[in-house]
């Protein structure tokens, strides 16, 4: 009977066929287990599912015969090998002499390092060497000349003759042009032989190209617009501050509102005087309402009460309302100026009855 050490670790006969991954693992173990090595003869009878040359159809062995030990080098087969050898590098020859068989990647990384280092890269016959690869054969000599007694060629076959075809001839003007054309444009249309044809430029068309043309400038153009627009000041225009309000005759006695709307003033004339009141409370800047039926201003935010003169009597209003400058303009109108106004602060010296504060009538 075939044992475990003989068998390895194939199964015993008989058995199904084995593929190759399946050998090729026995193969491996037998190497590493120091096991007899499967033949080509043995690896077939596997593959083809019949018992191997030193198995029985019964199941009993035959101790195969025992691998010859691998050369400890690899010894030149010919003189001429040897001389290669002997031109060979020392690193060459001492890799040579421990009979490990190179890889196309490892010689590979060997020339870099050799090209970086500024080393002499491996010849053709170093790297054949390394490979393991045979040597090339010998140039096959020459044969001789056929002796008169050699066999005559057969004659050879005549061609059949090709029909005859009309030459091509082209018509029309050559187009020249610089480089390669673009494909799709008609200097590659017409170095192709194609005919290039563009739309046809109808009024339709000419209008429509128009008419998105001039919607491309109007949208640039708002664009533009808008952009400069961002950079230019913003402005408040306010009224005035200096005006003509009439003449003194055209005022009547009593508070004239008619002014209040237009420049926030009132108008009171007195039977000695006549002078603006600017229409602002003092408590906090509201603009009062005047009441003819209780002869007084209302100030409608808080409560403050003034007379008809804008003094203050009632309500949280701190002083009375301020007047504004008024004086005589060269054709004989009154000209106020809002910009300067007179007060009478709380408990202290009135200033209405400075000059510019009134006009005497």
């Amino acid at each position: 009977m075939a044992d475990e050490k003989t068998l390895g670790r194939l199964p015993k006969w008989p058995r199904q066929v084995l593929n190759n991954s399946v050998i090729a693992a026995e193969q491996a173990y037998r190497k590493r287990s120091g096991l007899p090595l499967l033949t080509d003869a043995d690896m077939e009878a596997l593959r083809t599912g019949v018992p191997m040359s030193w198995e029985a159809g019964d199941g009993s062995s035959v101790a195969p015969a025992p691998a010859a030990p691998a050369p400890a080098a690899r010894a030149p087969a010919t003189p001429a090998a040897a001389a290669d050898q002997g031109s060979f590098s020392p690193d060459v020859q001492k890799w040579l002499a421990t009979g490990k068989k190179w890889s196309k990647s490892a010689i590979a990384a060997e020339q870099a390092r050799r090209k970086r280092n500024n080393l002499p890269a491996l010849t053709d016959p170093e790297i054949t060497a390394l490979l393991g690869e045979p040597a090339a054969p010998p140039a096959a000599p020459a044969a001789p000349a056929a002796t008169a007694t050699a066999r005559p060629a057969a004659p050879a076959a005549p061609k059949p003759a090709m029909p005859s075809v009309p030459p091509l001839t082209r018509s029309g003007t050559a187009t020249k042009y610089v480089g390669t054309p673009a494909v799709g444009t008609s200097k590659a249309a017409a170095a192709g032989g194609l005919a290039s044809v563009g739309p046809d430029d109808t009024t339709v068309d000419q209008r429509r190209r128009r008419l998105v043309w001039s919607g491309v400038g109007a949208f640039l153009g708002a664009w533009f617009l808008a952009f400069f627009r961002f950079f230019l000041p913003r402005t408040l225009f306010e009224p005035a501050t200096k005006f003509k309000i009439g003449y003194p005759t055209d005022f009547a006695l009593g508070v004239d509102t008619k002014f209040q709307q237009k420049y926030r003033i009132w108008v009171d004339r007195t039977p000695d005087r006549l002078f603006v009141i600017y229409a602002r409370c003092t408590h906090l800047g509201c603009t009062p309402d005047w009441k003819p039926a209780e002869n007084k201003f209302k100030c409608p935010c808080h409560g403050s009460g003034y007379d008809s003169e804008g003094v203050n009597f009632e309500g949280p209003a701190p002083r009375p309302m301020d007047r504004a400058h008024i004086e005589r303009a060269p054709d004989g109108q009154i000209l106020v100026d809002v910009s300067h106004l007179y007060q009478w602060p709380k408990g202290q010296q009135s200033h209405f009855d400075d000059p510019g504060a009134f006009l005497p009538v």
